[in-house]
């Protein structure tokens, strides 16, 4: 059977898993749509209304759902802010697939109408960057695409696709299914000197990280940890993949540490890394560990060699899968120290922190959250976007062992609302939950109209302070009294909420809230809550102008 290019890559994608697509139409791949035109309920294109948010969508449903996130956008204009979500899920190491439109073969090189050198402008934020000129390599190069994204350090690939070549008929039958690759396992002699390693600690401490949990994921580690009273700590936005009701789980290293979890980590002797990348955010500035010979003892454990040592020299690295990892410490017999104590107090410490004083906001997030503990189910969905408002799902919102927080590493504002158009996409039956602050929404507030057209609406928390609550902190810490571009006049968010089909309503008071909650989740259209929030509420627990107040003590007494 003859097909041109378009129609090679849409079947070999539908073979090798794909069911959602994202992105925006373009004509330098009208190839591709129109052979999407036939497969409504196997391979699925959600129409979005910028590429940004589509690339977001795309980078959450990898991080969702662990196959990769498709995402489709023309050439050029396209492909740039698409960016933003490869660079995403390249930090969140999640499996993702941007497809973009490319100039002809017979263009290249000419700065032809919106041409670009996707491999350099993508060389950096991808695993892979790559184009395909021949047609009958669709099917080779689509399969490495697919295993590339989903080995060792998951991630992002970008496929570049000439729009001649798309429309060039082949031969070539299209894949059937994807490479099955297993994880890598750690061996017995890695795992006892593991064991070893931890019963020879006076304050053993479990770090972990990572999307690509699957099946039972940490709930082996989560035994091994509570038989032998370890305290475990997530990374930044990663408090998901644990249960965080476990008495050993203690907190998440990430922006806003709070001192209990530094704690744990400065003072730990051995730390067991499950999964993660030792990013800056969840070493405080790489300054809890020193570099590259940290006092603490590490055991690195990771898919990927590439990781293993990169920071930080290990005492024991371990190149295996996180679930074959997981499986093998739960089958170990568990240790015993002298850290129960130690253990006990960084749990407490983290159930105190759930508790906060009255805040001065008309809505007050503490006891909102409070709310939300009671009422949320335990598998519900959450995400957000960047900015100070996300110390409430990433601080205050326990997660149990079905809960999933959609959240990026990164720290791209405007990734929430996309995020949660994704998951509801992907799981429709769930209760999806976005937190956005005003700012953070008006990134890719026009996706209300993808999640309207696609069926697919979440309920939107808005936190409304009027500025930019991230910048003003930082500008009142280092230049107090100098307010300059953090002021925002925003529009009516009900009634733009209305506009694009989803039931608005401005919240005013803490009182407010429940029985507005209970109505956001009744709604069948999906719902934006407008909440009125103090900018004096700017964290949870210092205020704007004690932030100010102590700059200008501290300006005229630098003692």
């Amino acid at each position: 059977m003859t097909r041109n290019g378009g129609q090679l890559l849409v079947e070999s994608l539908i073979a090798l898993g794909a069911t959602k697509s994202f992105g925006v139409p373009g004509e330098s791949y009208l190839a591709v749509l129109d052979a999407l035109h036939d497969t409504a309920g196997r391979l699925d294109y959600v129409l979005c209304r910028n590429e940004g948010g589509a690339a977001f969508m795309a980078a959450a449903y990898g991080k969702l759902t662990g196959s990769p996130g498709i995402c489709m956008v023309t050439r050029g204009p396209g492909a740039t802010n698409a960016s933003i979500g490869v660079h995403t899920a390249l930090q969140d190491s999640a499996p993702m697939l941007l497809f973009v439109g490319q100039v002809g073969t017979d263009m290249k090189g000419r700065e032809a109408f919106q041409e670009l050198d996707y491999r350099a402008v993508y060389g950096t934020m991808a695993k892979w960057a790559v184009e395909i000129d021949q047609v009958d390599r669709i099917p080779e190069i689509l399969s490495r695409a697919w295993s590339l994204a989903l080995s060792g350090r998951p991630g992002p690939v970008v496929i570049a696709l000439p729009e001649d070549m798309l429309t060039t008929l082949s031969d070539q039958a299209p894949l059937t299914g994807p490479v099955e690759i297993t994880e890598p396992e750690p061996g017995p002699a890695a795992m006892a000197r593991t064991r070893a390693l931890l019963e020879g600690a006076e304050r053993p401490l479990i770090l972990y990280g990572g999307c690509n949990w699957r099946g039972a994921g940490t709930a082996p580690m989560q035994r091994f940890a509570e038989a032998s009273d370890i305290p475990v700590v997530s990374v930044f936005r990663y408090q998901d993949q644990f249960d965080n009701h476990s008495p050993v789980f203690c907190g998440e290293a990430g922006v806003g540490m709070t001192a209990a979890v530094r704690t744990l980590i400065a003072e730990a002797d051995v730390i067991l890394a499950v999964n993660l990348r030792f990013g800056e955010n969840s070493t405080d500035g790489y300054s809890l560990l020193s570099v590259p010979q940290p006092r603490q003892k590490i055991i690195h454990v990771h898919g990927s060699d590439l990781e293993i040592g990169k920071i930080y020299q290990p005492v024991l690295g371990i190149q295996s899968g996180p679930n074959a990892f997981a499986r093998a410490l739960g089958a170990l017999d568990p240790v015993t120290g002298p850290w129960s104590d130690w253990r006990a107090g960084a749990r407490s410490a983290f159930e105190a922190g759930l508790t906060l004083p009255d805040l001065p906001s008309p809505v007050d997030m503490g006891k909102v959250c409070a709310h939300l503990r009671d009422v949320l189910p335990g598998d519900v969905i959450l995400t957000n976007g960047a900015g100070n408002f996300t110390v409430w799902p990433g601080k205050f919102l326990p997660y149990g062992p079905k809960a999933r927080l959609l959240a990026p590493q990164s720290g791209a504002m405007g990734y929430g609302l996309p995020a949660a158009i994704a998951a509801k996409v992907a799981c429709p039956e769930r209760t999806v939950v976005c937190f956005a602050g005003d700012g953070d929404f008006q990134m890719n507030c026009q996706e209300l109209a993808t999640a309207m057209q696609a069926g697919a609406q979440p309920v939107i928390l808005l936190l409304n302070n009027g500025i930019y609550g991230t910048i003003r902190a930082h500008q009142e810490r280092h230049y107090p009294e100098r307010v300059s571009g953090t002021s925002m006049v925003n529009p009516d968010f009900p009634a733009l909420a209305r506009a694009y089909g989803f039931h608005g309503e401005r919240v005013e008071s803490t009182a407010d809230f429940p029985a507005a909650f209970a109505r956001a989740l009744a709604s069948g259209t999906g719902a934006l809550l407008d909440l009125n929030i103090s900018p004096e509420a700017l964290t949870p627990r210092q205020t704007l102008s004690q932030m100010r107040d102590a700059a200008l003590a501290a300006r005229k007494d630098p003692a």
